[in-house]
């Protein structure tokens, strides 16, 4: 039983930890990428919301977003090796 609510406390934990770090990697591409807009703009207001949609499109697909999953992999791994080793 303690094994079972180990693991739904950490999962808990590491949803919570997974969606900070989720949000705020976005929130840094998506000012990253108004700033390029600003630097050297090319065009109007359209064309920039484009841009910006365009980038965040591209992240969405991209390593760094799927490089956040290792939130769960890893606390999951070292909690195993350390059950492992104690027993």
């Amino acid at each position: 039983m303690q094994f079972v609510r180990l693991i739904v406390i950490l999962a808990v934990v590491l949803t919570v930890f997974y969606v900070c770090i989720s949000l705020y990697s976005r929130s840094v591409r998506r000012e990253r990428l108004e700033e390029t807009w600003d630097a050297a703009p090319q065009g109007d207001a359209g064309a920039r919301r484009r841009f910006i949609e365009q980038g965040m499109a591209d992240y969405e697909s991209s390593l760094r977003k799927r490089l956040i999953l290792l939130v769960y992999v890893i606390p999951i791994c070292l909690i195993s090796l350390i059950m492992y080793l104690v027993n």
